[in-house]
């Protein structure tokens, strides 16, 4: 049988422990979850579970954006690029337009920077061309433009700027908005759900053994595939399955910070640090994201975090282009961190490779590693033809060749939801404009649910903390149907109280009476 959203946990590991699985999936990031979505595509039996909650490490640490990769021209990497164009252009189109809108970035160019004007002119150009200019032309502007699209921008010493498109998105929404395209396709998933020790057959990797971290309640999945897409505790799993398995990646820690926005921001800043790396400042969500960092990590991936050192270094970096009056340490509302998950290797980890490394272990069990939100269906595609030509595995041998441009759920525009939302006949359900425009950008179609929850009780209606657009509705609509658990699934991951700082005490012991109150 298959499970429908909003199914509890007991049911959910009944099904679990009971079927046979043609792929476990362990790790419910972007890797993981886009291998579970394909492969429910392909018609495979397909599980996925999460030690913690879908994205709930890295995957919801990233910089927001769908993007083409201007620094990878740098490199030379043009196929990579023209690639990664492909996806995201696929994804505001076809995929996702509800969940990832465009941006325009503009790249200063001040007197003795890594880069001059006309370098970087022909990269926004070239940049632009690999998409077809699809986003227009990128192309070099004069101070004052660049000034009349970001006021915030320093003036002294700027030379020139360059301008080009990507697109942005709030990871954690698409994270969930997969999980549930996934699961209508088929597949069954569980998050909060740890991995205690891996089941063999003959010493082939035959399955797991889990425990449910929420009542401590423990199960086995069996299946004839299981894969590691498990980021920053690859190895920790390769481990069990082989504990003479030498490391096979590094991590690079990269760390984030969110701030009040002083003034409405047209577009975002990509400012040139030294040869590689980059320095982002970004209008999100009604805020300004900053950073990003890139120095090699060792320790503990569940203890990532920003630190003190990674704040001073995100806001003098962020100065270099940025008017001190837009980046007072006051008007900081959240700070976070994620791993990059990079190639084992010699050399700094700024200049590493950003590809996904595959490896197969001793017991069978396929170790997927890498990649980003860009890319994560085509990531999904490759690792899903890898596994359809492992010997002794007969998933099909033509997985890869079935897997159509499926759109996430509610899909629709979000200018169409929104005045709908707005213009309802309804009293009770005509919402406020900031309201319904958060909810059409975070839902789609979708949204009209949430309308629904409102009809039948008004108080869902009621904005969670006053200084905020999210709603009780949604905390309902998290519990019921986006496999929330914890008050930290929905204020980080399910909503955006915790980005904007809104996640107060009062806000979260009345989250978490509701999460209690679940049927």
């Amino acid at each position: 049988m298959t499970l429908a959203i909003g199914t509890d946990r007991a049911e959910t590991r009944h099904e679990l422990a009971g079927t046979a699985y043609d792929l476990l999936v362990i790790g419910g990031g972007i890797l993981g979850t886009s291998v579970t979505w394909m492969a429910a595509q392909a018609g495979l039996r397909v599980a996925m579970v999460d030690a913690g909650d879908f994205a709930g490490a890295t995957s919801s640490a990233s910089s927001k954006l769908v993007h083409g990769g201007l620094r990878y021209l740098q490199t030379g990497n043009v196929r990579l690029v023209a690639e990664n164009h492909r996806e995201r252009r696929a994804l505001a189109a076809d995929i996702a337009p509800h969940l990832v809108k465009p941006l325009t970035f503009v790249v200063p160019i001040y007197k003795g920077g890594p880069h001059g004007a006309a370098k970087l002119g022909a990269g926004v150009f070239l940049y632009s061309a690999l998409s077809v200019f699809g986003d227009g032309m990128g192309r070099v502007i004069t101070p004052q433009q660049a000034m009349a699209r970001v006021p915030a921008l320093r003036s002294e010493g700027l030379r020139a700027a360059a301008v080009y498109g990507d697109h942005q998105m709030n990871d954690s929404r698409v994270a969930v908005m997969t999980v549930r395209a996934a699961v209508d396709a088929g597949a069954v998933v569980l998050n909060h759900a740890e991995v205690v020790g891996l089941r063999k057959t003959s010493g082939t990797v035959t399955g797991a053994e889990l425990r449910d971290r929420l009542d401590g309640t423990e199960f086995g999945v069996s299946a004839r595939l299981v894969l590691n897409a498990t980021g920053p505790w690859v190895d920790h799993l390769r481990r069990m399955e082989d504990p003479s398995a030498a490391p096979s990646i590094r991590l690079s820690k990269g760390a984030h910070l969110v701030l009040r926005r002083q003034e409405p921001w047209k577009a975002a800043l990509t400012t040139p640090i030294d040869k590689y790396r980059v320095s982002f400042a970004i209008p999100w969500e009604d805020h300004l994201l900053l950073g990003t960092t890139d120095e090699a990590y060792e320790g503990d991936p569940a203890a990532v975090r920003a630190t003190e050192a990674d704040i001073a270094q995100i806001l003098d970096e962020a100065g270099h282009s940025v008017r001190d009056s837009q980046l007072r340490r006051e008007d900081i509302t959240y700070a976070f961190a994620g791993l990059r998950v990079l190639p084992g290797g010699p050399g700094q980890v700024a200049a590493a490779k950003r590809e996904t490394v595959v490896t197969s272990g001793s017991g069978g069990m396929l170790s997927v590693a890498g990649g980003k939100w860009t890319t994560y269906r085509h990531i999904g595609r490759h690792v899903l033809a890898t596994l359809a030509r492992l010997p002794g595995q007969p998933l099909g041998d033509d997985l890869a060749d079935i897997l159509p441009a499926v759109p996430l759920p509610g899909l629709a525009s979000p200018d169409a939801v929104a005045m709908r939302l707005w213009t309802d006949r309804d009293p009770g359900t005509r919402m406020d404009p900031l309201v319904a425009r958060h909810l059409a950008t975070h839902y789609g179609s979708i949204a009209f649910d949430l309308s629904r929850l409102i009809r039948e009780d008004p108080a869902l209606g009621e904005r969670i903390h006053p200084d905020g657009p999210d709603i009780w509705a949604q905390a309902v609509y998290a519990r019921d149907r986006e496999w929330a658990a914890t008050v930290d699934d929905v204020v980080r991951r399910r909503t955006t109280l915790t980005v904007r700082g809104l996640d107060t005490p009062d806000v979260r012991a009345r989250i978490e009476k509701l999460l209690g109150q679940a049927v």
